[in-house]
């Protein structure tokens, strides 16, 4: 499975109605796709992960806001609780068949973990975290963005075709433009919610990166 990327809040004040608070202020910073200008669903769950949901709602067509949101999870308020809202942002992708980038809708998971949930998750995972897709469309594939270009051998035929795609010069240019496009739209919604939530501290990662920051700000600065 490919690696995913994620960033990861923490507030300074954590009870239940104080989080929900501020996850709708959060969710009201989310820049949501052209397309897809809503959040999709909400599934609050209780205790562990492996329980069962408390409630499914499927928002899709209702046009839901981030307080409709809040309205429906604070149905459900406790201190082992946490929120999942589904969301979609628009991201660019090159297409496989046709080497053409296009910008489109990208499935984007918000969730509030209150204090006790999973035996206190949060405090390693964050009090918000965002599942915010393929790690690959914000360091691309393979390690080519970046000072030290590619990392490694291709592994299998697919890679090698793009390996071979971006040795032209114009190729891997539109490759940088265009994942850089990515990785701002991650900035300046971080920025955005750094200016709008009373933060302790937030976290860039990824499950293939050592230090995913780094790894942007490599890919930011060659040019």
């Amino acid at each position: 499975m490919p690696n995913h990327a994620y960033a990861s809040f923490w507030v300074r004040e954590r009870s239940p109605q104080a989080l929900l608070g501020q996850f709708q202020r959060l969710l009201g910073t989310f820049p949501l796709s052209s397309v897809s200008h809503q959040f999709t669903n909400l599934v609050i769950r209780a205790v562990s992960p492996s329980e069962s949901p408390l409630a499914e709602h499927d928002l899709r067509g209702t046009m839901a806001s981030a307080s409709d949101v809040i309205a429906l999870a604070a149905e459900r308020e406790d201190q082992d609780c946490s929120y999942e809202v589904e969301a979609y942002w628009d991201i660019w992708q090159r297409n496989l068949e046709t080497g053409v980038w296009e910008k489109g809708p990208e499935r984007v998971l918000l969730t509030c973990t209150c204090p006790d949930y999973d035996e206190g998750a949060a405090k390693e995972s964050g009090d918000f975290l965002a599942d915010l897709g393929f790690e690959h469309f914000y360091t691309g594939h393979a390690g080519i963005l970046g000072r030290l270009g590619a990392r490694s051998a291709p592994a299998d035929p697919v890679e090698a075709e793009f390996l071979s795609w971006m040795t032209h010069e114009e190729h891997l240019h539109e490759y940088y433009e265009k994942t850089r496009a990515n990785i701002q739209l991650v900035v300046n919604w971080v920025r955005d919610v750094e200016k709008d939530l009373p933060l302790d501290r937030f976290r860039l990662w990824s499950e293939g990166e050592e230090n995913l920051e780094a790894r942007l700000d490599e890919i930011l600065a060659v040019h």
